[in-house]
């Protein structure tokens, strides 16, 4: 098979391509700029996909709220010039990778959510992927384009930035193994999530590519809601030496949602995937990530780790 990623030098891109890869499927990536239609355009009609899966978009929730008006350009006016291509370029399908915040604040009694909840996001990112998820259904009923939509809740791993939650704690641990502290600043530890092992999710990715139905929308998510303390309390377990956490005030989102939980029996039922990865082994590769990055920050792909620690973190791992 044939397969595009958009956006696959980011976290969840790289471990999608070798996996992809390893399935066998040839695989291109487009470098174009979303909102740049002909760049985009171009490279999608040199690859002539046979599936196509969009990655690229704005995911940090923090900068949302920094600058909406970017977010909703990238996420849905990118959205749109991806979908454009492929059905010019006569790709099979298309996989656009959404995410659960279009759910917004849902009430206890409704968790875990499935996918017949309505969207009702409360920050600017949620708003701009339910646009999004608008543009994909206009591209099947109005043009006839086989799109499936993957609501991507929490994840993480190896090789993910600090701006998000998971990363940016074992990020400061690590910091705190090399320098001697015993201080990890944290944000809100009562907030629960969803968490899903990244190669669990891009396996998810490739089985609705093959065996999804089109014009749907899957959850990919555990089904389990664990508290942002809890992975704190297991990395700082993990640590080389006495560490504690201290909230910090600027790690504090304007909105947050209380609990976060996804069914993902329509995914199973279509595909039979379940997630497979321990969240142990996540959080010890993880960790391990950010041992090798903060002993050489050139030395491990994604980019300056000074840079990316003076971004807001505490985003969710979308």
């Amino acid at each position: 098979m044939r397969a595009l990623v958009t956006g696959a030098t980011g976290f969840v891109g790289r471990h999608l391509v070798a996996h992809l890869a390893a399935a066998g499927d040839e695989v291109a990536i487009s470098e174009a700029e979303i909102t740049e239609p002909d760049a985009l355009e171009a490279d999608f009609e040199g690859s002539r996909p046979d599936a196509v899966y969009h990655l690229a978009a704005q995911a940090d929730v923090q900068a949302s709220f920094t600058d909406p008006a970017a977010t909703l350009r990238v996420n849905v006016e990118g959205t749109f010039n991806v979908l454009a291509a492929a059905r010019r370029a006569g790709a099979g399908r298309v996989v656009v990778i959404s995410s659960a915040d279009v759910y917004g604040r849902v009430e206890p009694e409704s968790l875990p959510v499935d996918e017949s909840c309505a969207m009702l996001p409360v920050t600017p990112y949620g708003a701009s992927k339910a646009a999004a998820e608008m543009v994909c259904l206009q591209a099947g009923l109005g043009r006839g384009l086989d799109v499936i939509r993957a609501r991507a809740f929490n994840h993480l791993g190896p090789g993910q930035s600090d701006r998000f939650v998971a990363a940016a704690l074992a990020s400061r641990v690590a910091a705190n193994e090399r320098n001697g502290s015993e201080v990890v600043r944290v944000g809100n530890l009562e907030a629960r999530r969803d968490f899903t092992d990244v190669r669990d999710v891009v396996r998810a990715y490739r089985l609705l590519a093959t065996g999804g139905q089109a014009g749907e929308a899957y959850n990919v998510c555990s089904g389990a809601a664990r508290a942002i303390s809890e992975l704190a309390e297991a990395l700082l377990s993990r640590a080389q030496h006495s560490m504690r956490l201290e909230t910090d005030g600027e790690l504090l989102r304007p909105v947050d949602v209380a609990e976060v939980s996804g069914d993902a029996s329509k995914l199973h039922s279509a595909t039979g995937w379940r997630p497979e990865v321990p969240l142990e082994r996540t959080l010890d590769d993880l960790l391990d990530y950010w041992r090798c990055r903060t002993a050489d920050p050139s030395g491990v792909s994604g980019g300056s780790a000074a840079a990316e620690s003076e971004l807001p973190s505490w985003g969710d791992s979308q």
